[in-house]
């Protein structure tokens, strides 16, 4: 059941959630790359990889990023859709500064621009995008229905949105084993990487939260999509949602 209170990352602090998520960024952005791939094995690459090859179809021109970072699925989809135009935007600067440093090393500022944005209030027009990607942001949004509602509105009659997430696998084995590591192992290694013990004890929190797999989709549905999946990934610790308008 979903939490009266939201799950954030800072105990006793006056900022709302939305405010949190943007410090708990700026504080982790020079260890976020490193601890993203330490911590996923490096199967987060596979995930981004396997998100984006379900827009190849769609030959979009035109995508958002939403909730981008440090630009990792920008660069992906920049890669493997070959699009006109890839906007990311994201609440945090740091993580901005270190993604515009990744985009221009790799010679990729002529089609990613990367922008200051809240997800709950995109300052687009509607219908803009072909095609709307979020890689583990969503679970971060203050009012997840609104945030929902906005990527609908700016995505274009037959778009696509694609979501990636984590979530909770259901083999018992790989349930007990992922339990553990995300409690005891994850938080430890991303205090000592990254000097800030909130950001990775409020991950599993956020997971543990979040509306997952058909209590997600049905959000999807909701809020407007016309059609809506989950796909499981690595045993159910990630999941795919593809939405059309």
């Amino acid at each position: 059941m979903k939490p009266s209170t939201p799950v954030v990352p800072y105990e006793n602090m006056s900022l709302n959630k939305k405010g949190q998520i943007a410090l708990m960024f700026n504080n982790i952005a020079s260890s976020y790359d490193r601890l993203n791939h330490l911590l996923s094995l490096g199967i987060d690459r596979y995930w981004r990889w396997y998100g984006i090859r379900q827009l190849k179809d769609l030959r979009p021109q035109i995508v958002l990023d939403v909730a981008t970072g440090t630009a990792d699925l920008a660069i992906a989809a920049a890669r493997q859709l070959k699009p006109s135009l890839i906007v990311g935007t994201d609440i945090s600067e740091q993580m901005l500064v270190h993604g515009r440093e990744k985009i221009k090393h790799l010679q990729l500022d002529k089609i990613i621009t990367l922008q200051l944005g809240d997800a709950e209030n995109l300052g687009f027009h509607d219908n803009k995008f072909d095609a709307i990607t979020v890689a583990f942001g969503v679970r971060n949004f203050e009012n997840l229905h609104k945030g929902v509602s906005e990527l609908f509105r700016v995505l274009r009659p037959k778009g696509r949105l694609m979501i990636l997430e984590f979530s909770k696998p259901q083999l018992p084995i790989v349930k007990q084993v992922y339990q553990f590591y995300f409690t005891h192992i994850l938080p430890r290694v991303g205090k000592l990487i990254s000097n800030d013990s909130s950001a990775y004890t409020y991950l599993p929190e956020s997971v543990q939260a979040f509306p997952e797999r058909e209590a997600f989709v049905k959000i999807l549905l909701q809020n407007g999509f016309k059609t809506a999946t989950c796909i499981p990934l690595t045993f159910g610790i990630c999941s795919v949602y593809i939405a059309d308008k």
